[in-house]
């Protein structure tokens, strides 16, 4: 597709954008992470069950990433799928191209599903080598006259299941924006997962609920779903949104764990658009005595974000909630720690659009030592950022005002 094609196709998806917001509840639970009551009552309103017997992987960045899922996939015996939302060109999309498409002409059953959205900039020949090697590829929810009715619902989530035993989550993608460490200038600063274990059939769960609306196939037999063995000890839970079939479980996920912090919060995320009672959470989480800290992006890819994001962090300095702006690198890591017992990490933005209209996906981790290893990540990034003072904010100049105020009726799209 032509730069001007995808121009066209932009415009045309904002022009019919619904404007679905989520429902926020009146009335929360007082149910604190460490409560035994928190995982059934998170499964209940989750709608998603925790699970036993994982091992999980933290990824660093691509230099992490993407030698992990390469070599997954090139070690497929029987089965590969592969969900993304965003493609580009660069070598790791072309390494993974390259290891899916030596598996498809072995004889392995390889499933692609790429967003039609998301995946625009994807190099038409990277298409062709996988459907010349015998692999599936199919776009999801594709953009045309005829489908406007759900366009603007896309599948943010990214998967890779391997044999349907090894798995892998978070919020890459197929670029050479993630190459590096995420510490230098124009690379993405990105946190993924490796699963296995029981968890990995509720992973592959969420790409075969996407993979059969796309092409009508339902995925089945033990080469996708097949009895897992414990393979660690991580307690954990694949948690789905799909607004498009009315599921709200991701915003539900972080209403709960926010309510439920008794000691602290570690937000990291790129698109920070909270509601109103996502803000209050916040807010009255600090006022009973939880440290609250924000990682933010210092730059990023889309200013009228970043110019709504920050029109909103009034409210959050009253409150004396702590925020710093990532300056080595972007930042794209999608991660929340509560109380060094509960974590998320996955591909859901703290904003209307993951919540309400997007297909969205994490791992919550119900687990000490995961959660540990995560503050330590927090801990890390924070000292390659800038912490905002709340007094500079309040003295910053017109011109920013008048774009944050701009910025404000496209906040539920953003």
């Amino acid at each position: 597709m032509t730069p001007l094609n995808g121009i066209i196709a932009s415009l045309v998806l904002f022009a019919v954008s619904a404007c679905a917001t989520v429902q926020p509840p009146l009335v929360l639970p007082e149910v604190a992470v460490s409560d035994p009551a928190f995982v059934p009552t998170m499964e209940a309103y989750t709608n998603a069950a925790v699970t036993s017997g994982n091992r999980v992987e933290l990824l660093l960045n691509g230099d992490q990433i993407f030698p992990a899922q390469v070599e997954a996939i090139r070690s497929a015996r029987r089965s590969i799928t592969y969900a993304q939302y965003f493609y580009e060109d660069g070598r790791p999309a072309e390494q993974i191209v390259q290891a899916i498409s030596e598996r498809c002409r072995a004889g392995i059953r390889a499933r692609v599903l790429l967003d039609a959205f998301g995946t625009l900039k994807m190099p038409l020949p990277l298409v062709q080598e996988l459907e010349t090697s015998g692999c599936y590829v199919a776009k999801f929810r594709p953009i045309s006259p005829w489908t406007m009715e759900n366009a603007n619902n896309r599948n943010h989530r990214r998967i890779i299941v391997v044999d349907g035993r090894t798995g892998f989550t978070g919020g890459s993608g197929a670029s050479s924006k993630w190459m590096g460490d995420g510490r230098q200038k124009g690379q993405w600063r990105e946190t993924d997962v490796r699963v296995e274990g029981p968890i990995v059939n509720d992973l592959q769960g969420a790409f075969a609920e996407n993979w059969l609306e796309a092409t009508g196939e339902m995925l089945g037999g033990d080469a996708y779903f097949t009895p897992q063995p414990a393979r660690g000890n991580v307690v954990a839970q694949i948690v789905r949104s799909s607004p498009a079939s009315g599921s709200v479980a991701m915003y539900n996920m972080y209403l709960l764990a926010i309510t439920g912090a008794r000691r602290t919060i570690f937000l990291t995320n790129p698109y920070f658009l909270p509601d109103d009672r996502m803000t209050r959470s916040l807010i009255e989480a600090k006022r009973r005595g939880v440290r609250v800290v924000l990682l933010l992006p210092g730059k990023i890819d889309n200013n009228i974000v970043r110019q709504a994001s920050r029109g909103g962090f009034g409210r959050l300095f009253d409150a004396d909630v702590e925020i710093f702006e990532y300056r080595s690198g972007l930042l794209h890591a999608k991660t929340m720690v509560v109380d060094g017992r509960w974590a998320t990490v996955g591909s859901a933005n703290m904003d209307n659009r993951s919540f309400a209209l997007n297909e969205e996906l994490n791992l919550a981790l119900y687990d000490g030592p995961m959660a540990a290893r995560l503050e330590k990540v927090f801990a890390d990034d924070l000292a390659h950022s800038r912490r905002l003072d709340p007094a500079q904010w309040r003295a910053r100049g017109p011109l920013d005002r008048m774009l944050e105020l701009l910025a404000m009726p496209f906040k539920e799209q953003l």
